[in-house]
């Protein structure tokens, strides 16, 4: 059997602040829970102008007719051009689509793959934020997988959530926002208007082939906008580090192909976990207030890769979980800086609003994990107890969100007590991450957490 060791806060490197052995002997016949963990990830390559390489990683990839992906506004800006110079000093035939749509839906995902399919590509390459890179995942997989139907690949219970077992064309990312770690990750989200709920399609085989981190393209990026997409990096280490240990997690995957992307807090993604949040607590504000510091900047676009290597395989919970009811719902809420045509709440912003509620929730499991990061996010921790980790995490976030203009909670962004309950039910489908939580929720305490999040200061 799997036994935890009791954690101390002796040492809190995160090699050593939670303790994972194994019983000598066991097989993985007939365990109920996990025994095993695996990690994932894109190759990535990092470096300012790094862009450039691309035609020649193309060319070596013997690709003769390339997708390339975008959105409408990135389209106009240095980060495509220099991609589609790179692509033409090199010799690379390509087609642009640049209708991806910021926060993509289940149709948005769906013109995307018909271009795919009709221009019988043989590798892609996105250039953009999660939406785009997501986007691009989708219109590999679905067009290499021809016949398959949407809901194939989506995740139960909205989807039937199939294995992919058809091999996928190469896909490069080029990501121009630091926040979802997508260029590292096997995971697309989008929203699922039939439901007005977000969901998605996780599956190792959709990862990019290689990501190309370039802290230049962060220069482009508003205020506003590094400030949600930090939020969203700042939530990806928080959860992964807090998340149920992959070994109690169930069931135990029957076969190695059944091991879900998101398989609970383990020692690797932790690494990388506890050092995104060092880098978000060190420069995150500092990136957010000034656009022209290139170091703030570029070491939030590091992080945003560490936090995806880290989540990418351990997963998220909650405050995921919780976020895409609120994206899915949105009213009439546009968010400053994001240049669309429809209400918007930024991912990163539905995150961190729920996230001093969570973890006052989710403290009571694993308090030591708590007060850690919330002495990395700046908390004088040297006399907090166990039962004080939650409400110290809490309170550092909040003070966090204050300094950088974060909206009041969800009533700032247009929600009401009336609204819990359709909340609380477009949670409810999220359980591939929120049964990563390391405290079970029942719909009563999933409503107590919306109801906290209304108001945050």
């Amino acid at each position: 059997m799997w036994v935890r060791k009791r954690e101390t806060r002796g040492c809190q490197c995160p090699s050593h602040s939670h303790t994972y052995s194994q019983a000598p002997g066991l097989s993985p016949s007939g365990k109920t829970t996990d025994y095993a963990f695996e990690m994932a990830v894109s190759t990535i390559r990092y470096g300012a102008g790094v862009t450039k390489e691309v035609g020649m990683d193309l060319q070596s990839m013997g690709a003769k007719n390339v997708c390339l992906m975008t959105d409408k506004n990135l389209s106009q800006l240095p980060p495509v051009q220099t991609v589609m110079d790179s692509l033409v000093k090199n010799g690379i035939n390509f087609k642009v689509y640049d209708h991806v749509r910021v926060e993509p839906t289940d149709t948005s995902f769906m013109e995307a793959i018909e271009f795919a399919k009709k221009g019988a590509f043989d590798a892609f390459l996105a250039v953009g934020g999660g939406s785009t890179i997501d986007t691009c995942k989708a219109a590999n997989l679905y067009s290499s997988s021809p016949d398959s139907d949407f809901l194939d690949y989506v995740n139960a219970p909205i989807g039937k959530g199939k294995p992919v077992t058809v091999p996928l064309k190469p896909l490069i990312a080029v990501p121009t926002t630091s926040g979802t770690g997508s260029e590292t990750t096997g995971v697309a989200i989008f929203d699922y208007e039939h439901l007005k709920v977000k969901t998605g399609i996780a599956s190792r085989a959709i990862k990019p082939t290689l990501g190309l981190i370039d802290p230049l393209h962060t220069l482009h990026m508003p205020g506003r906008v590094v400030a949600n997409s930090g939020f969203d990096v700042l939530c990806h280490a928080l959860e992964s580090y807090t998340a149920l240990p992959y070994h109690m997690r169930s069931p135990c995957p029957s076969s190695p192909i059944t091991r879900p992307a998101y398989q609970g807090s383990n020692p690797i993604s932790d690494i990388w976990a506890v050092h995104a949040l060092q880098i978000v607590a060190k420069y995150l504000k500092r990136a957010i207030r000034n656009p022209d510091d290139l170091e703030a900047r570029s070491n939030m676009h590091l992080a945003s890769a560490f936090a995806g290597i880290g989540f990418g395989n351990a997963g998220v919970h909650l405050c995921h979980g919780m976020s895409y009811p609120i994206s899915g719902l949105v009213k009439t809420y546009k968010a400053k800086d994001y240049n669309v045509d429809h209400p918007l709440v930024p991912h990163g912003l539905s995150v961190v609003l729920t996230s001093p509620a969570v973890f006052t929730f989710t403290s009571q499991m694993f308090p030591e994990r708590h007060l850690e990061v919330a002495e990395i996010l700046g908390a004088d921790t040297r006399t907090a107890r166990r039962p004080d980790a939650g409400p110290v995490l809490a309170d550092t976030l909040r003070k966090f969100l204050f300094d950088l203009d974060v909206d009041d909670g969800l009533a700032a962004i247009g929600y009401s007590k009336a609204d819990i309950p359709e909340l609380v039910k477009g949670t409810l489908p999220q359980e591939r991450v929120t049964k990563l939580a390391p405290r079970p929720q029942s719909e009563e305490d999933l409503s107590a957490l919306f109801e906290a999040s209304m108001k945050l200061y």
